[in-house]
């Protein structure tokens, strides 16, 4: 078996090394509070993409701080309601993608919804208005500024608002939703299943954004994370402010907001990734309370992962 992090029985035992604000949960329920006074403006728009047996929709709300954020939209035309639905979430810098790969939801009676994060690869806007620099990476977006200023706090907060309005459909039973995304999709999905707790499955695969000090310290600052590095070159040399740093990037650390989940976790791992190493991901994993189970691939990175679709379609299923 590739070894690039730990062997599994102390992954299994690993509580992740990068620091924990003292006003974490203060801070997550004062920014879902502002998310909760947001007028979310529903606006569909029927797709150019049809099919015979759903209507697709371009869906646009508006999130905190003004901002309009889009997602793909499906609806199965003959299905009881109200029916289970989906969230989804995209890989960093991405965007939802095509639409042909989500219809096989709505072909077994779910409704299926598709974010574009803001200011990355697809429609939602990102209106920017923090100080500090905006050079390429959304992680240190607002490191410079006050913390209700990180980018990734808005990009966690449209993930539970748009699940609220997945959830808000006369058509959808929203005890009966599911959350899913790879890389970056799986910290989203595992950050909109914290700051939406009646999401009741979630299958996050090899999920970004957790644990950067130890991304740090393996010396992995590089590709998805490359950005922690530029900061530090280009706006802390000599690292005077490291600790304030990271500090502050707990507040966007996936593993500090995982143990408010309450769905059932199924969670993809593959054990050679060197762009979310295995540690980090098991630093959010062993914070779950709920019912969970993993899914380890010994000789995989951060790639596709052979069957793991198929587990998930059958997983949420149990939906």
């Amino acid at each position: 078996m590739p070894l690039v992090d730990m062997p599994l029985e102390k992954l299994l035992a690993y509580e992740g090394r990068n620091p924990r604000p003292a006003d974490f949960d203060a801070y997550w329920e004062r920014a879902i509070a502002e998310m909760k006074a947001v007028d979310p403006q529903i606006e569909l728009r029927p797709s150019e993409f049809q099919v015979p047996f759903a209507e697709c929709f371009d869906l646009y709300f508006t999130g905190v701080k003004g901002a309009r954020i889009y997602a793909k939209y499906i609806r199965p035309k003959h299905s009881s309601a109200p029916h289970p639905a989906i969230v989804q979430f995209h890989g960093y810098s991405g965007n939802s993608g095509d639409w042909s790969d989500k219809v096989q939801y709505a072909a077994l009676g779910y409704s299926f919804f598709s974010m574009d994060c803001r200011g990355q690869g697809g429609l939602s806007e990102d209106v920017g208005g923090m100080k500090g620099t905006t050079l390429r990476g959304h992680i240190v977006r607002g490191l410079d500024d006050h913390p209700d200023q990180l980018l990734f706090r808005d990009i966690f907060l449209d993930t539970a608002q748009l699940a609220g309005i997945a959830m808000s459909m006369p058509e959808v039973n929203a005890e009966r939703v599911g959350a899913m995304g790879g890389s970056q999709g799986g910290a989203l999905t595992i950050a909109c299943a914290a700051l939406e707790p009646r999401i009741k499955r979630l299958a996050p695969v090899y999920p970004f954004l957790s644990d950067y000090k130890r991304v740090w310290e393996m010396d992995l600052a590089k590709d998805a994370y490359q950005e922690l590095k530029d900061f530090f070159r280009r706006h802390d040399p000599q690292h005077k402010r490291e600790e304030e740093v990271f500090t502050k990037l707990g507040y966007i650390d996936i593993q500090n907001l995982a143990g408010r989940i309450q769905g059932e976790v199924m969670m993809a791992v593959g054990l050679a990734d060197t762009v979310c190493p295995p540690s980090t991901q098991f630093a959010a994993y062993n914070k779950i309370k709920s019912p969970k189970s993993y899914e380890l691939y010994p000789d995989f990175g951060h790639e596709g992962l052979p069957g793991f679709n198929d587990k998930t379609l059958q997983f949420m299923l149990g939906l």
